[in-house]
């Protein structure tokens, strides 16, 4: 990877709520810091999900997202660590849902993470990952607007590619105007399930519109997955061993591999 002035900045983003998405960053998170690299997890979503999931409790969120973007902290002031070695988070809560009324007379206000990060002053941060709200809102086009590249956790379900174009023209609207450098990185496929040809019939389709975005890597149906957060830990603390955790290490593993290797990627067009 070359050298760049700031940390890499992925938001991982779906319209669609129920698709993995907050395990994904969660685990991808706890995955990259398993391998040594310096993450923060910032948490747009204002159900505060990957908080919780990280073991920071409500109480603890004394400093959150919505500070950062309303201008009240910065980056570094919001910033607190997780039971996790290498992986720092900046917390969301329920405030987030009125940040389009606190910022509806602002200039910039689809730009105003992107400032934050801009701002950030931390050297030892290889990634800044951005748990987007399951909707096309603008906590997610503030990420879009922030980030380098975007992967898209998608459930294997039938309605898979359903509205994904929604989310695909958006990133090219943004690419367009306020921020050229945003990619997708990647398509994740999630809650797979070998036993049920649908997962294998959804993959064929993905792969089939999207090609080389899709990841090799497929994120089992797990349990080990879903009961980890109520046990305020990522999966890979919970139960290293499982196949949800093995899975998001393959995907970390991957990640790394497309950013060193871009070329194998191509920009896709979704046909519905």
């Amino acid at each position: 990877m070359q050298t760049r002035d700031r940390p890499r900045v992925i938001a991982l983003a779906n319209q669609k709520g129920g698709v993995g998405k907050t395990t994904t960053s969660i685990n991808l998170a706890a995955a990259l810091a398993e391998l040594g690299k310096s993450v923060l997890l910032i948490d747009m979503d204002p159900q505060g999900n990957a908080s919780t999931g990280l073991g920071v409790l409500k109480a603890d969120r004394k400093i959150t997202t919505f500070d950062v973007l309303t201008g009240e902290a910065s980056l570094e002031d919001a910033t607190t660590k997780t039971s996790v070695q290498n992986l720092h988070l900046v917390p969301g809560t329920t405030d987030l849902s009125s940040i389009d009324l606190e910022l509806v007379t602002e200039a910039n206000k689809v730009q105003r993470l992107r400032k934050s990060i801009d701002e950030y002053q931390n050297p030892q941060t290889d990634f800044i990952l951005i748990d987007c709200p399951p909707a096309l809102n603008l906590l997610t086009i503030n990420a879009l607007s922030a980030a380098d590249g975007v992967v898209v956790p998608l459930q294997c379900e039938f309605f898979a590619l359903e509205g994904l174009s929604q989310l695909m023209m958006t990133i090219r609207q943004i690419r367009q105007t306020v921020n050229p450098s945003l990619r997708t990185q990647g398509i994740v496929l999630t809650m797979y399930d070998v036993r049920n040809n649908l997962s294998g019939q959804v993959e064929s389709d993905v792969r089939e519109n999207l090609g080389p975005l899709v990841y090799r890597t497929k994120i089992p149906r797990n349990v080990r997955l879903s009961e980890a957060p109520s046990h305020f830990m990522s999966s890979l603390q919970y139960d290293s061993k499982s196949s949800g955790s093995v899975a998001y290490r393959a995907l970390a593993v991957e990640f790394l591999e497309k950013l060193e290797h871009p070329e194998t990627s191509r920009q896709e067009t979704v046909h519905e």
